[in-house]
């Protein structure tokens, strides 16, 4: 087969059948929609440290799988090739938040629907995931912002002082663990308090026998 007969085949031909106007618009949708998820993520976001590598990531995730469907859908030999060809993807990048998948696949979906031509459905489906987002984000479940108290105790007394000071200063509390050493106890509770009032450590440091408090805010998820 000569270089000739290549460019005689159908090849040529399918391209002829492609679309600016069409890319166009879908290109545009999409990376609107993908900013729309971005700016959802980066106003729902309650992690440590923010990632804008993973926000505009989305965004770009959104435009990339917008081209990919509108070229298998034109095109039904290219579709067999490409679910071949993506097959063989892996992707090693360690998700830290079980959200950020919600907005992987939320970024997936929105590509995937305009690319196929359904743009209202991508914008309308965006808009209510997006303020179904932001409804949960402001919603208060529970009183009082979560904290973890570690206090080292000498002995048992100092023990329940320090469950004396939480109980009259405290929403909630739960104890979480507890160590109990040669060198004496260490306790770690799970707290709940208002309007970051946080000057009951203080008292926990000056009750006798305390020789330690350390006050730490977490996301809700413990690990013991």
């Amino acid at each position: 087969m000569t270089f000739s007969d290549i460019f005689k085949s159908s090849f040529l031909e399918s391209v002829t059948e492609f679309s600016a106007v069409d890319t166009a618009i879908g290109m545009v949708f999409a990376l609107v929609v993908g900013l729309f998820i971005f700016l959802i993520y980066k106003k729902t976001f309650s992690g440590i440290m923010y990632s804008t590598g993973f926000a505009m990531s989305l965004i770009g995730l959104a435009l990339v799988t917008t081209l990919v469907i509108m070229a298998v859908t034109s095109n039904v030999v290219l579709s067999l090739g490409m679910v071949g060809a993506l097959s063989i993807v892996r992707f090693r990048s360690a998700i830290k938040e079980p959200m950020e998948i919600v907005f992987l696949f939320w970024s997936l979906a929105a590509g995937i629907v305009i690319g196929a031509g359904m743009i209202p459905l991508a914008v309308i489906g965006s808009v209510i995931i997006g303020v179904i987002f932001l409804l949960f984000a402001n919603t208060k479940f529970q009183k009082g912002a979560p904290y973890i108290l570690i206090v080292n105790c000498a002995d048992e007394k100092a023990e329940n002082s320090v469950l004396d000071i939480l109980g009259a200063s405290v929403d909630k509390y739960i104890v979480k663990s507890k160590t109990v050493t040669d060198a004496g106890i260490e306790m770690t509770a799970e707290i709940r308090i208002k309007d970051a009032a946080t000057s009951f450590v203080n008292r926990i440091k000056q009750a006798g026998g305390v020789s330690g408090a350390t006050l730490v805010t977490y996301n809700g998820e413990y690990a013991g």
